[in-house]
């Protein structure tokens, strides 16, 4: 917790000057109030008894409460501004902080870290903390001037009443110091179990239309009542920690008020303190216990920032990506002259799923690769692209180590279509253009033309300058494949890499996508990974792959001339 303190306080000091402006406005509204309570025992003192009363002074100090009031309700308020300020200026620079950290994790980490639960990080989590500090600076810097300054007037007024108040005080601290460590690691939990459910939801909402297919509606129900009340359980216990700091340091300080009131009245018959300064004291007593209680009064806020600052940490401290070496080149003037030299690797290091694959494709080349699900083909893909790193072995482009060419460039010279089909938030236009910004409109329309995407793009209400989803929920499937299509097209990119880039498309817009993708092929070497081989017999080289391993290679003549695994997966797409 301290170090997580310690941490939070560093993003907060790169906002030094709104953290003073908000101290100083402290001061003068803490000071003001407390004054306040002083003029308040003098206002008493000025009514001695029945018929007589100094209206005068009266007056006088009554004015002056007024304008005393006033101005520390205005410098209350700009202690919440810069507070807030200050408050979102931090979380702020931690989500950008949060989200560029994300960016440099390689695909592992997300393999095993629910998305559900990262963007409650992002949501959920930051928001706590951005509430928590909003009233934390606001309450820890009043009732600090409040603390300092009716101390000062305490001891000005009377030595010994003071002394009574300061030995309780103490008692408080302790209780409201054990309560709040016996409940933290429940509200490290509760947060756990927000981003278990946030998690949840989000696949269930995402996936709403398998969910009807199966008719799991009832089960997904029941799951998100058993979430739901580990989340119940777990929140009832940390509530229940933080709720015993409130009444138990109220407590104490009533017990404060019950000495104040008896020392006072002692001190009154005896040293002739006058009942105006007895009043004061017990409203002070009541001011030095504010700052105390207002702070157990948001302790549950406070924790539950705390157990949220862990899961933002462990998200800003995940080690990222292994960077590139500093010698690493740029990939230029890519000729697509492609090796794999005795490859081995595995997403899990106790089941090996590549191991010693080697194969070369030159300048050019349409390698295809199939093979039944699971084998492998998906993975050498994405160890092409760098998503993962091999565990040995090499693959080199135009005779250069991959490891030794910057990611950025090597992927920049991959264009690549895939199954699943990915759009953002925008215009038609600016999803075509996601690879190449500076495209004309020119460019745009030749590269929807090309994958006929045109003609349906025309019929949408406001043709290039449509606005979709995130989720594409306007469009089709094969609509929305089209659009991925044209994305690579206008990339222009040295090597084509296609995963079942045709699978959401009916069999006469395939055939002409076919055709555009040949030409687009022409002098590119292309990856194509298909399950329906009819779209690959004109490729120069078919990698047939099972388990982690090319049993097989060759053109689509000779792998049949064989009559081996590829023939038996040929044959049994064409048995009728």
């Amino acid at each position: 917790m301290k170090q997580n303190l310690k941490r939070l306080l560093g993003y907060a000091g790169a906002y030094k000057f709104s953290i003073i402006m908000a101290l100083v406005c402290a001061f003068f509204a803490s000071a003001g109030v407390v004054l306040a309570t002083y003029l308040n025992g003098v206002a008493i003192d000025q009514i001695a008894g029945p018929g007589n009363v100094n209206f005068k002074g009266l007056i006088l100090v009554l004015t002056s409460l007024g304008v005393i009031y006033l101005l520390s309700s205005l410098f209350q308020w700009f202690i919440s501004r810069y507070a807030n300020k200050v408050s979102y200026m931090v979380v702020r620079d931690m989500r950008r902080e949060t989200f560029s950290n994300l960016n440099d994790q390689p695909l592992s980490y997300y393999d095993h870290h629910p998305h559900g639960d990262l963007i409650s990080r992002f949501t959920n989590d930051l928001d706590s903390v951005s509430d928590a500090m909003a009233v934390s600076i606001t309450n820890l810097f009043s009732g600090a001037v409040t603390v300092l300054t009716a101390l000062a007037f305490m001891l000005y007024l009377n030595i010994w009443i003071t002394l009574a108040i300061l030995l309780v005080t103490p008692i408080c601290l302790l209780v409201a110091y054990y309560i709040t460590k016996y409940s933290q690691k429940a509200f490290q939990k509760q947060q756990q179990s927000v981003g278990e459910l946030s998690s949840f939801v989000s696949e269930i909402v995402g996936n709403q239309k398998i969910v009807k297919a199966f008719n799991r509606e009832q089960r997904s129900e029941e799951q998100f009542g058993e979430i739901s009340e580990g989340l119940r359980k777990t929140g009832t216990k940390a509530m229940f920690g933080s709720a015993l700091v409130n009444p138990s340091t109220r407590f104490v300080n009533n017990i404060s008020y019950i000495v104040v009131g008896v020392v006072g009245g002692i001190v009154c018959i005896t040293q002739g303190v006058s009942v105006g300064i007895l009043s004061s004291f017990l409203i002070y007593s009541a001011q030095f216990a504010k700052p105390f209680n207002e702070i157990s009064g948001i302790t549950a806020q406070i924790q539950t920032a705390f157990a949220s600052l862990d899961r933002i940490f462990s998200l800003i401290d995940a080690k990222p990506q292994q960077p590139d070496p500093q010698d690493a080149v740029e990939l230029t003037d890519c000729q697509g002259n492609i090796r794999f030299d005795n490859v081995y690797f595995s997403y899990d290091k106790n089941k090996p799923l590549i191991r010693g694959l080697s194969f070369e494709a030159h300048h050019g080349e349409m390698i295809a690769i199939v093979g039944p699900t699971g084998c492998g083909k998906t993975t050498l893909v994405n160890l092409l692209m760098r998503f993962y790193d091999i565990d040995a072995g090499k693959i080199s482009i135009d005779g250069i180590d991959i490891m030794k060419i910057t990611r950025d460039s090597l992927r920049k010279s991959f264009g690549m279509v895939l199954q699943d089909t990915w759009l953002f938030a925008g215009t038609i236009r600016d999803n075509i253009a996601y690879g190449r910004p500076g495209a004309t409109e020119a460019e745009v329309l030749a590269a929807a033309k090309a994958a006929h995407a045109h003609s349906f793009i025309k019929r949408l209400p406001n043709g290039y300058n449509t606005v979709v989803s995130d989720d594409g929920g306007e469009l089709s499937q094969g609509q929305r494949q089209l659009l991925t299509i044209a994305r690579a097209m206008l990339a222009d990119p040295e090597m084509l890499i296609l995963d079942e880039a045709t699978s959401s498309i009916d069999t006469l817009t395939e055939i002409r996508i076919q055709k555009a993708f040949l030409k687009l092929m022409e002098g590119r070497t292309s990856f194509v990974i298909a399950h329906r081989l009819s779209t690959i017999t004109s490729a120069d080289l078919i990698l047939v792959m099972d388990k982690g391993n090319i049993i097989e290679q060759g053109t689509h003549h000779q792998l049949l001339s064989r009559g081996g695994f590829y023939t038996n997966l040929y044959n049994s797409q064409f048995a009728g």
